[in-house]
This record gives C-alpha cells, structure tokens and sequence, in this order.
C-alpha cells in the first residue's frame, strides 16, 4: 500500500467506523467485543485489496456479513436457548426510547443468528430480499419467511413493535430500524 492509499484508507476508517460498528453491533446481537473483532477482520481484509476497492464501504459491508454467517454455520449449534414460555413483558412507561432500544437489542440477541442477519440487511441496512438472498446464500423465499417469523418474534419479546399497539411516540413505529439506531 501506498503513503497516499494508506492516508485514504485511515480517513475512510476515521469517518465510516461508527456506522459500521453499529453494523456490526446487531450482526452479532449486541455484542460489542465480538462487533469490534468482527469489525477489525473486514477492515484487515479491506485494507489487503485497498487499492482495487471501487466501492470501500460496500465491500466492508459485505465482509461483515458473510465473515459473520460463517461464524454462525461454524457455531450453529448449542448456541441458542431453549425456554419453555416466552417471558412476560410488562411497560408501565412505553415513552423512554432508550429502553425500548436496550428491550430491541435483547430481543435481537434472542433470535437465531440466521433471522439476525436477515432483520439487520433488510431493516437496517435497507437491502432489498434479492440482495439480501445473494448475500446470505439462500432464496428469496427463504428471507421472506425468515422475515415473517423473525418480526413475528420480535412483537411477541417485544409488544411495542406490533402493529396493533395504540401507543405511538418518537421512535415507536412499525419497523424495528426505527429504534435501532
């Protein structure tokens, strides 16, 4: 790498490494030391083809993704709890947005990596289902349904997010992004 790569390629990392450590961040359910290590590898890997990245960001992006579903298919089982009843989830105060992210984040974490990622690129990052299909290596029905069941767990962890729900205040829509941040 050049003097004038290496120069780009610190600023790109200086300016764009918030955003995608938040990426990262829900990639790995809240976990922010798995986040930065997950962080950290994409950066290595980019800084490797730096000089032929027409794209930076969406190419870390893509890192991200994929280095993380490999982590999940290497860690595929035993990695998820089974409970007998859902938790009960009682808000006697629905205003406070913070909570409502930290009960997201938790949620999130609960889910199975799979329907993790699919909820991340289509919500968060906006991709759309092919893209997302593309990314995660399955079919486009396969995100679809993993979508439903996914966004159907999350309303039942947490109530706030359906639709149904009469209360609605800053940050308190019908997509899960919209608290994410």
């Amino acid at each position: 790498m050049t003097d004038e790569e290496e120069r780009r390629f610190r600023e790109f990392v200086a300016a764009r490494s918030p955003a995608l450590m938040r990426t990262a961040t829900l990639l790995t359910g809240g976990d922010v030391h798995a986040a930065e290590d997950l962080l950290q590898t994409a950066l290595a890997k980019a800084a490797a083809h730096w000089n032929r990245l027409e794209s930076p960001e969406a190419y870390l992006r893509k890192v991200l993704y994929r280095q993380q579903v490999s982590l999940w298919r290497l860690l595929r089982t035993g990695r998820e709890t089974a409970v007998p009843e859902l938790p009960d989830v009682v808000r006697e105060d629905p205003a406070d947005a913070a909570e409502l992210r930290i009960q997201i984040r938790r949620a999130l974490a609960k889910l199975t990596a799979h329907q993790r990622a699919v909820l991340v690129l289509r919500y968060f990052e906006d991709a759309p289902e092919r893209e997302v299909a593309e990314l995660l290596g399955c079919s486009v029905g396969t995100v679809r349904s993993t979508t439903h069941r996914a966004l159907a767990k999350l309303r039942k962890l947490v109530p706030e997010l359906d639709p149904g729900v009469a209360f609605r205040g800053p940050g308190f829509g019908n997509s899960p992004s919209e608290v994410w941040e």
